[in-house]
């Protein structure tokens, strides 16, 4: 009995752990012209299970060219 209980105790906080919300960093850097009504734009995530990182970066094209 002790082993059963032991058991759904671990199974248990396992699952708490695995809802629980994993830290995410969100790093955007906009330097699009607000006029520009379609910015190029670079995007790119990675999760590594315990964190994420999300990166966005846009500009304009106009600017890029000048």
């Amino acid at each position: 009995m002790d082993k059963r209980r032991t058991a759904i105790v671990v199974a248990a906080a396992l699952a708490l752990i695995a809802l629980t919300p994993h830290p995410t960093a969100d790093i955007r850097i906009e330097t699009h012209d607000i006029a520009d009504v379609a910015p190029r734009r670079f995007q790119a995530a990675v999760d590594l299970g315990v964190m994420a990182v999300k990166v966005l970066v846009t500009w304009s094209a106009e600017v890029a060219t000048r």
